[in-house]
């Protein structure tokens, strides 16, 4: 027998732009957006080098592990870039870019993550914006993470380039992504001999090839099992409302925040303010002499499903992630994370609350 998900009729271009369309008024832009066929590291790396070069000075704020890996790309692609590094458990701030365009007033390009779900925070985008918008410089935001989970608005923020996946707060598919594009960053691509062309890379194809010729004829063959995946779950989001969902991240977060607090046993939020924290995912930081990769291995021992992670590289020995979001933003999911990681403290010898916890947790849900 065929498979009825590999006896679809093929996808029509219309039915591609109208997914588009979907996701642009999810974003509230009238930016061109480009859906592109694979995960979010893809257009993310074809925005910088297809707007990025030999002439270009760029500010790259580093608050995680994304940020480091766009100064790399920017590099790479000839620019002189600036980083503008802040700890990990703390948010840059619009005074501190504003600092960093005084004192390098050549800056004509600024990459920034909106949340990073590696480290639990996030950034103020929209104060940010203003500073960014003021000095004239292009803006890139990664807001792959935040889209679904709080509010991401590439125009009123004056954001040029703005990258989301699918596969956090939004919970839909991992196999394709988006980016909203301004017309001063098509004109920027169109003036860089080093843009990417006839090349998976490239957005300028997807731009002469698609949206100049009216949206009629795909470039290629299209993910169609992601892109129907796709229009699935930003139907789902429309149902519930956006708003809806973003309240329910943010509850989820200050949830596992307060019920951490509440736990004991030495574990405590890694990001330091609330304010600062990424309503996405919470981090948090284990007590001394217990390493959090063991502690996240003696959770999911007793429960597999739940959403906990240990940081990458060196912060797999202090940090653990809550990764709350899409259909893991529920108080159920909290209170079993919290269970669990009470229960692997405990055979640590770090004594905890279980019940108090999860009274935080609902109090902090509201």
């Amino acid at each position: 027998m065929t498979h009825p998900l590999l006896d679809l009729a093929p996808l029509t271009a219309a039915r591609f732009a109208s997914i588009e369309d979907r996701v642009a008024r999810l974003l509230g832009t009238e930016q061109d957006v480009v859906i592109t066929q694979g995960e979010a590291l893809l257009p993310l790396e074809g925005a910088i080098r297809a707007t990025a070069g030999p002439g270009t000075t760029a500010l790259n704020v580093i608050t995680g592990p994304y940020g480091q890996t766009f100064g790399d790309w920017l590099r790479d692609c000839g620019a002189t870039v600036i980083d503008l590094a802040v700890p990990f458990h703390t948010a840059v701030t619009a005074a501190q870019v504003r600092d960093t365009f005084a004192a390098c007033p050549e800056i004509d390009f600024v990459s920034l993550v909106h949340a990073e779900a590696a480290t639990g925070n996030t950034n103020p985008v929209a104060a940010i914006g203003e500073a960014v918008r003021e000095h004239g410089a292009l803006f890139y935001l990664d807001a792959v993470a935040s889209i679904g989970a709080e509010p991401v608005l590439p125009d009123a923020w004056g954001v040029d380039l703005c990258v989301i996946g699918a596969q956090k707060a939004m919970g839909g598919p991992a196999g394709v992504s988006a980016v909203s594009v301004s017309e001063r960053a098509w004109a920027r691509m169109a003036t860089n001999p080093a843009a990417p062309r006839r090349s998976y890379l490239s957005l300028l194809d997807w731009k002469e090839r698609w949206i100049d010729g009216g949206r009629t004829a795909l470039l290629h063959a299209p993910a169609q099992l992601e892109m129907l995946a796709l229009e699935a779950c930003v139907e789902r989001i429309e149902a519930a409302g956006l708003k809806t969902v973003m309240a329910r991240h943010r509850a989820a977060a200050a949830a596992t925040r307060a019920g951490a607090v509440a736990l004991g046993g030495g574990l405590e939020p890694y990001v330091r303010e609330a304010r600062d924290a990424a309503p996405v995912a919470t981090t948090l930081r284990t007590p001394p002499g217990v390493a959090a990769s063991d502690l996240v291995a003696r959770a999911l021992a007793a429960d597999p499903a739940l959403p906990l992670a240990a940081g990458g590289g060196a912060l797999a020995k202090e940090m653990i992630r809550v990764n709350h979001y899409g259909k893991d933003a529920t108080l159920d999911t909290v209170r079993a994370a919290l269970t669990s990681l009470g229960t692997a403290l405990a055979d640590h010898g770090h004594p905890t609350d279980t019940r108090e916890a999860h009274r935080a947790a609902e109090a902090a849900w509201g």
